[in-house]
Formats: C-alpha cells, structure tokens, sequence
C-alpha cells in the first residue's frame, strides 16, 4: 500500500459518521488508515443530499459506504472488509441522510464475502449479508458498460476535504468519465478492465474521499432509473487536479456479483 500523501484506498476509520462527496487530501497516517489496517476515504465538494434522493445509500460502521443489493444484502469494496466468512461486527445505517436521525433502520452483517482472489489491487468488491431485510429501495449493478460514460453522481458520508472528518450528513456531487488511456497517465498502476475513473482533471476540487469507500458511483439509466456503475475504490490524495477517482468497474463484476449473492 502507498503511503497516505500518494495513492491510497478509501475507507475510513471505525465510528466515523459522516460521507460526502469531495475531493481526497493527503491525510496523517494516523488517519488514512482504517481499524482493518487499509486507508480511509470521502467526498469532496459536494451539498448535502435531500431526504429520499439516494434511499440504497447506507453507511457501514467501519467507515465505509455501501448501496443496497438486495433487501438483505449490501454491495461494498473489499478493502473495506476483512476477508470472507462469518461476520457480526458490521452494522448498515440507511433509510436517512443524517445518520443521528432516530429515523434512521439498521441491520447486523451475518456473513462477508470479498471478492474471490482479492489482493489489494483491482477486484474490489465485497458482500454482506444483513440478519434481516431492510425496507429500503435497490439500486441495479450495471451489467454491461454502456453507461460507463458522460457525467456520474458520487454520495458519501466520508471526508469533505483532504484530512478532514467524517460526515454527519450525506453529501453528493457530480463528476465527469475519464477515459482509461486519460487515467492511466494520472495511475500507472490502473488495472483497466476493472477500473473506472471519474472527476475534473484540469481543477480537481470534486471526488470521493476518506470514508467513501465501498459507495457506489451512478448516473440514470435510459429508463431514467438509477443504476450503479462504480464503487468508491482509491486514489492519490481528494480532488487534486490531474488525480482522478478511481472505482472498481461493476459491469466487469456483474456476473461474479450475482452468483456471490446468490450464495450468500
């Protein structure tokens, strides 16, 4: 793993509260990385969202994001969990934008599946099974990469700047599709075919960030439905120019998803 001023993956540290979408700034080892030893990440530049606008966001007590796969299942980002199996540690927060909200529905994780020869570097998706099912709206994984293109929506309760803190209240931007051959003169290390970049190259100043991770990016479909493309996965610094974001590309996972939550 880089350290926390170059690349890094975005996850945040256990018990923070809040997600925006901003842009990454270098944070102090102490806060980059997670209680499960990965770096943190959140949103930056963004405005809170309304009550009801991303109703499949959910916040993981790890200090991660998530989007609602199934009634009882969250799709996150490997990094964000500890390898597979039996798992009662994590609790899913959803159904508000403000997380102290007594609105507010949870659920415990039962199970964790990461994805099947994860090691840190593309591939990074995860699972968890809730113990019960929440009666929140799911947003459809891409399965194709057809809308793997034009302007995308990032949410999160993570950082709202570069070293700052976790979100009491969820933030959302917009940020434009970077083409790979664009990306990989920012990352040499981009895995294409798994990965998806998005943010404003020339200014920066919009991204995910510490505590981002594992929330899905995603833009209408042609039914004018919301459909997940990309999960908050890493990149150097928040929202600095030339340093795209960098999300795990969910069409290229589709079908491993599915088959992994019809196991689970």
């Amino acid at each position: 793993m880089k350290n926390p001023f170059g690349s890094f993956k975005r996850a945040a540290a256990f018990g923070a509260i809040t997600l925006a979408a901003v842009s990454l700034q270098p944070l102090s080892s102490a806060q980059a990385y997670s209680d499960n030893g990965g770096p943190s990440t959140r949103v930056v530049g963004g405005t809170k969202a309304e009550q009801g606008e991303f109703p499949f966001m959910v916040r993981l007590s790890m200090g991660c994001g998530g989007s609602m796969y199934a009634k009882d299942i969250v799709l996150t980002a490997a990094h964000c969990v500890d390898g597979s199996g039996d798992n009662t540690s994590i609790t899913a927060t959803g159904g508000v934008v403000d997380l102290e909200s007594p609105d507010a529905v949870t659920a415990k994780s039962t199970k964790v599946l990461q994805a099947p020869g994860y090691d840190g570097t593309g591939k990074d998706w995860a699972l968890i099974k809730l113990d019960k099912e929440l009666d929140l709206p799911l947003i459809k994984a891409a399965d194709s990469d057809a809308f793997n293109k034009d302007e995308f929506t990032i949410a999160g309760w993570g950082a709202d700047k570069e070293g700052g803190e976790q979100q009491r209240y969820l933030l959302k931007a917009n940020v434009p599709f970077v083409d790979d051959a664009t990306c990989k003169k920012a990352y040499d290390n981009l895995v294409e075919g798994e990965e998806l970049c998005a943010g404003i190259l020339d200014t920066g100043g919009v991204d995910t960030c510490q505590g981002d991770s594992g929330g899905p990016m995603f833009r209408k479909d042609d039914s004018d439905q919301w459909i997940q493309v990309g999960i908050v996965s890493w990149g150097e610094g928040c929202a600095r120019p030339g340093k795209p974001g960098v999300y795990t590309e969910v069409s290229t996972f589709a079908a491993d998803i599915a088959k992994a939550a019809a196991e689970l």
